[in-house]
């Protein structure tokens, strides 16, 4: 089911959870924003309603997400497009101090790495213009669904992308002027990724949502199998110190819980429930200081709120340290997407 096919905002509402913790300093690096894009409009209204729900929010960063690109001009500028849009409406957000609702303070925009240099250059330096001082790096996924497991929220990368010798370059690049590269990809290419990290060491770099364990198709009903040669390659991964994570996107349709075919969303106890051992996981792997949550909103808006969403952080790290705490929630963003 689509959001745009239901009243997505009263099904999220048969939940209602005081937030916990609400002095608590959040950065949100993670979510997106667009007219319509198959899940319905998700422009700053939409992004201030979540927000503005009760958790301390202060911050947030936009992930690109193939809205608003340029229609006419050079193909490798179109995407400036997006960033263009988006800086207006970090603008907006920012004005009149915008009620103690939090600023867009960053973004990461699209380019295709594998372009030539000169090319890649220009469109690095054409994303900076438009941004208004917001642009941190580049998201170019290397998300390739597996052959025969139809997708709810498919990515439309080519297999391999990320051996190829041009993509390596385009992302060493970013090392060498100073951007961070995200990668959104799945469960099984996890030894792709591994490959990026090590032939780009100087890059900072970042695995969105887990690395997207699938839950559907094929991978119905192993969760447990997958989830035991996830946490090896976790551990592998981690001992790349130019790696880190972002904690959330782990519940898209395609995860498998089938949230978002309930009745009724899932609560924050359920969230914990299902999820705990795969962040406690990540954490353990990586430490506090090289992990931040990430909303994934609107996409995780599929099955459940953002209320919920971060209700279920801060219980699954109730016995953390404060200082492990103000990391995951605030500080390893705002050092790694230079937010201050």
């Amino acid at each position: 089911m689509q959001m745009a096919e239901r009243d997505q905002q009263a099904w999220l509402d048969q939940v209602q959870e005081e937030a916990l913790e609400p002095g608590r300093d959040i950065v949100d690096p993670h979510h997106h924003l667009w007219h319509d894009f198959g899940v319905g409009q998700y422009l700053l209204e939409d992004l201030r309603r979540d927000t503005g729900a009760g958790h301390g929010v202060r911050k947030t960063m936009f992930m690109e997400c193939s809205a608003e690109y340029d229609k006419e001009g050079p193909e490798h500028l179109r995407s400036v497009g997006e960033t263009r849009f988006v800086a207006q409406i970090a603008a907006q957000s920012r004005e009149g101090g915008s009620a103690g609702l939090p600023p867009i303070a960053g973004l990461v925009a699209h380019t295709d790495l594998r372009l030539p240099e000169d090319q890649l250059r220009e469109s690095l330096a054409a994303h900076v213009e438009a941004s208004q001082g917001l642009f941190r790096g580049i998201r170019h996924a290397l998300s390739c669904p597996p052959d025969g497991v139809e997708l709810m929220i498919a990515g439309g990368s080519s297999p391999g992308m990320a051996y190829e010798p041009e993509f390596q370059r385009g992302v060493q690049l970013l090392g060498k002027l100073g951007y961070t590269y995200d990668s959104w990809h799945y469960h099984t290419q996890m030894e792709e990724f591994l490959a990026l990290a090590k032939a780009a060491p100087d890059t900072t770099m970042i695995l969105d949502h887990f690395a997207t364990p699938i839950g559907v198709g094929r991978f119905d009903g192993q969760r447990e199998e997958i989830f035991a040669q996830w946490k090896t390659n976790m551990q592998t991964l981690a001992e790349c110190p130019n790696v880190h994570l972002k904690l959330g996107g782990l519940a898209m349709p395609d995860n498998g819980w089938g949230w978002h075919e309930r009745e009724c969303p899932p609560t924050s106890d359920e969230f914990v429930q299902a999820q705990r051992e795969w962040y406690l996981h990540a954490i353990d792997c990586f430490g506090a200081k090289r992990c931040m949550f990430e909303s994934n909103f609107p996409v995780d808006r599929f099955s459940l709120s953002y209320n919920v969403y971060w209700n279920g952080c801060k219980k699954i790290v109730q016995d953390f340290s404060e200082a492990d705490k103000s990391s995951l929630f605030n500080d390893t963003a705002t050092r790694v997407y230079s937010l201050d």
